[in-house]
């Protein structure tokens, strides 16, 4: 009897020595955080990645709420800055990738027209982030503004609540939408090609997309949390992040 209660204990203390990871993540980095895991789980086996995906500005506000994240992941900088003034993120935004614009229409389109190209009458739905907790979305109204087209089209706009669900409409409800390079390299996008269903947006038309990283609060003390920061930051995180279309500092 004392054996059998020795042997449970040895096995809950060995189970609860497993660490977790809890991630607050940008959508567009859904693809890549994937492979990522995959090759964390080379060097951490015992350590769970618990992924939460949404936009940057919504995971913000549930971080400030008192959401239990321990690793944000942002599209922008905006964000993990200001959790890092507001004393949440424990060690100050770093960039780990720069993004990139693309956009996508479900059948093929001439893309030789440039930005010109949504303001064509085929094109009845644009989708686009919601820019206001987005910051592809943000980038995405830059680009239409600085190239003249917006004012035009801006009554084609289909907003969507993350990139990811961007892409979404863009293969489906709507004609073409605005998301991140990045997405175009998932497996499940090859049949898209570029130059016949997307383009790159030129990256002259908006602000650089620098996507910060931050270890929170909740995770100051967890050593798999600093384990896995450290990782994506390493010379292997970013030959990950470059194959999915990312530039790299």
């Amino acid at each position: 009897m004392k054996k059998s209660i020795f042997v449970v204990l040895m096995f809950l203390t060995t189970y609860s020595m497993a660490g977790s990871v809890s991630i607050a993540l940008a959508a567009n980095v859904a693809d890549a955080m994937v492979e990522l895991k995959k090759e964390f789980a080379l060097v951490q086996p015992d350590t769970k990645l618990n992924v939460t995906l949404g936009s940057s500005g919504k995971l913000t506000a549930q971080i400030k709420n008192g959401a239990p994240y321990e690793l944000f992941l942002s599209a922008d900088m905006n964000f993990p800055e200001a959790l890092y003034k507001e004393g949440i993120a424990v060690t100050r935004p770093v960039v780990y990738a720069q993004g990139a614009l693309a956009y996508l229409g479900k059948t093929p389109q001439d893309f030789t027209k440039g930005m010109a190209l949504v303001k064509d009458d085929a094109i009845a739905k644009i989708a686009v982030a919601n820019p206001k907790t987005a910051p592809y979305g943000r980038a995405a109204l830059e680009a239409m503004k600085k190239a003249g087209v917006y004012d035009a089209v801006k009554g084609k706009l289909v907003f969507a609540e993350s990139i990811s669900q961007t892409v979404v409409y863009a293969v489906t409800a709507a004609d073409i939408g605005f998301i991140a390079k990045s997405s175009l390299y998932s497996p499940t996008m090859s049949q898209y090609k570029e130059g016949t269903h997307w383009a790159e947006v030129d990256p002259s038309l908006y602000a650089p997309i620098n996507q910060g990283i931050v270890l929170l609060k909740a995770g100051e003390q967890n050593k798999e949390a600093k384990a896995l920061y450290d990782f994506i930051l390493s010379t292997k995180g970013k030959e990950i992040l470059k194959k999915f279309g990312y530039l790299v500092p």
